[in-house]
């Protein structure tokens, strides 16, 4: 069974804000300059960000934070963040690969960017509503 598909708009303010709450000021999340110097197409979405969007959705699929019992993901491809007022679009579906008997719930989760997949082995375990 699929789930509904969430679509997260991610702007070039939105990474500011995330690089002041997480730390990580690391110049390829703000600069053209040096991300196409190191060899990447243009300035990047963090990594836990885009984890942290997708956890966001698995949240809303589970109707509360804490029926989140395991969230997994690999990154795969960065997401590409314009400098732009649109900036980019991640859309995060899922699909229920299994219930258990314990009540338990598992997740099998595809995040894309451009129709790019961006996470790969990205699978959450929640608890089933009752």
């Amino acid at each position: 069974m699929e789930l509904p598909t969430q679509t997260f708009r991610v702007t070039r303010a939105d990474l500011v804000r995330y690089a002041g709450a997480s730390g990580d000021f690391n110049p390829i999340h703000w600069s053209d300059r040096t991300a196409t110097k190191v060899g990447l197409p243009g300035v990047i979405a963090h990594g836990m960000f885009t984890m942290a969007l997708v956890g966001r959705a698995v949240t809303t699929w589970a109707g509360a934070a804490d029926a989140v019992v395991d969230f997994n993901v690999r990154f795969t491809r960065p997401v590409v963040v314009p400098d732009t007022d649109e900036g980019a679009e991640v859309e995060v579906s899922a699909v229920i690969k299994e219930t258990t008997d314990d009540g338990l719930t598992r997740l099998d989760i595809t995040a894309t960017c451009l129709g790019e997949k961006v996470l790969s082995q990205a699978r959450a375990t929640v608890r089933t509503p009752r």
